[in-house]
């Protein structure tokens, strides 16, 4: 039976890398891929998948009242499909995380969705939160912070460098919006400290367990 995959990370981990790599090496062989990506994401053009290094695909633009197993089910139609690939998997909504699974158990194709975890508050997607409950195979993939430790969230900053602490949870913007951001540095970024509370520790200083 077909799985449905979904590789969370931060930003700038090389999410769409990777799902352009996986399409390309299912294509390489002669099978068919089809790639989705909300139409909320306009960064590199309306119906593509771009990354960073440089390399993009054309892709099938949905919203959040779409179909998604009957816009599978009427491309497969036209072609046999091998595998289905989602970026930007956060904005799914929970009904068409469940579409998904259906693309995965009705139809028999394998679905890779690629995805943030978090917001910039810490909190989880609609989309990534049922993907992280529903998926048959969870994979992190890995960036670091500034101060060299894994980072595992983002932070969203004004035009002046200044972090937002409130707002919508969809904005869309690359790296002149968002920072990736160790734990240790989106609490000191995000929560103000009460005069009782002890300071965080200061990412220059080594912790016990590096001592």
């Amino acid at each position: 039976m077909a799985k449905l995959y979904f590789y969370y990370s931060t930003m700038n981990a090389g999410k769409s890398t990777v799902l352009l790599q996986s399409s390309y090496n299912y294509r390489e062989r002669g099978m068919n891929t089809l790639i989705l990506s909300p139409e909320i994401d306009t960064r590199f053009g309306s119906g593509k998948v771009a990354s960073r290094i440089g390399i993009e695909s054309e892709s099938v633009s949905f919203n959040t009242s779409d179909n998604l197993l009957n816009l599978v089910r009427n491309e497969t139609r036209i072609n046999p499909l091998h595998c289905v690939l989602v970026d930007e998997a956060q904005f799914l909504t929970r009904t068409q995380v469940r579409q998904l699974s259906d693309v995965c158990d009705d139809l028999d194709i394998p679905v890779l969705a690629y995805g943030l975890r978090t917001d910039f508050q810490g909190n989880l997607f609609e989309g990534s939160e049922h993907l992280l409950a529903w998926a048959d195979t969870l994979t992190e993939l890995k960036t670091i912070c500034h101060c060299g430790r894994k980072a595992t969230m983002v932070l969203r900053v004004s035009e002046s460098g200044q972090v937002i602490r409130d707002g919508e949870q969809v904005q869309i913007g690359g790296n002149e919006r968002y920072q990736t951001v160790c734990r240790l540095h989106f609490k000191e970024a995000i929560y103000q400290r009460s005069e009782d509370e002890l300071p965080l520790l200061d990412s220059n200083e080594p912790r016990q367990s590096e001592r």
